[in-house]
């Protein structure tokens, strides 16, 4: 006769492997995606960092008043930090003139007998300020300085690219949903499949004076390990997915944060953790309310 303790060593004995494989092809396909919309966002960081506001200066003005206007900008909160300095730089109106000369190739000084351009401030501000309204708070803010004579930034630039970055946030949020939907669905019923092999012997448990919790128990411990260990090898094969698309896309590591990769390598782990033990749990609870009539 087969004693309660060797039954208990026979329970969670499921197809592990289709299940491990299962699962972490599931987790692979949210982690692939949660890689594009890391790139995504910094891509757009990248994009917005080159979007540059001139700050033209009075034609007088004196070298302290200068100084003076380069401090102010960079103590404005909207001055987006690079490695801890404030992203202001100062071009003056002559390296202005050698520029565009070099750049069309037309001396217009010697045309016009004089440098009619002005000295001026370059500013990078922070990605959440690019917005219209906060745009025209900055611009009379910095108007408001004296010695500065004009504000200017492409407007139908930045309006362009804020209309774009939120249409592909929308429909990349939108297909995250949609994907982490079908994903949970996926690995919910691939565990109820490893499990409905087990409802005879969840039965025979019952009928021998099995508690729900002593059933329970191998189960819950045995699909969260294979959850845990799905979300390490799905991280793992993100992580060598990436090292070889570094080695192929030129300048790609360049978009990629690390600490934001290994936090989404935690989440897949963890979440790999939580589906197993949520969704055994909900398919235990099932066969041990069934009848035997049912369970055929």
């Amino acid at each position: 006769m087969v004693t309660i303790a060797n039954r208990k060593k026979q329970l969670g004995n499921s197809p592990n492997i289709s299940v491990v494989f299962s699962t972490t092809l599931a987790l692979f396909v949210i982690g692939l995606f949660g890689l594009l919309m890391l790139h995504a966002n910094q891509l757009a960081s990248l994009v917005r960092e080159n979007i540059e506001i001139q700050i033209f200066l009075d034609r007088n003005i004196t070298e302290n008043e200068q100084i003076k206007i380069q401090k102010t900008l960079a103590t404005k909160d909207y001055v987006l930090l690079k490695n801890g300095q404030p992203r202001v730089s100062f071009i003056s109106k002559e390296e202005a003139a050698q520029k565009f000369i070099k750049e069309t190739g037309e001396d217009f000084i010697q045309l016009l007998g004089e440098n009619p351009l002005r000295d001026a401030f370059v500013i990078i501000i922070r990605p959440e300020f690019y917005e219209t309204e906060k745009l025209e708070e900055i611009k009379a803010d910095i108007e408001s300085l004296g010695g500065v004579f004009e504000v200017a930034y492409i407007e139908s630039l930045i309006d362009s690219v804020n209309d774009n970055l939120a249409k592909i946030s929308l429909v990349l949020m939108g297909f995250a949903t949609l994907l982490v939907i079908v994903v949970i669905i996926l690995i919910n019923n691939t565990i109820r499949l490893a499990l409905f092999s087990q409802r005879f012997l969840i039965r025979s448990m019952q009928l021998v004076g099995a508690t729900s919790g002593f059933i329970r128990k191998p189960f819950l411990a045995r699909f969260t390990f294979q959850g845990i260990l799905s979300g390490i090898l799905a991280s793992v094969l993100l992580f060598l997915l990436l090292q070889y698309a570094n080695r192929v896309i030129t300048d790609l590591a360049d978009l990629q944060e690390p600490e934001k990769m290994y936090m989404l390598f935690g989440f897949l782990i963890f979440l790999g953790g939580f589906l197993g033990l949520v969704s055994a749990y909900r398919s235990i609870k099932k066969y041990l309310k069934m009848s035997l009539d049912e369970l055929f």
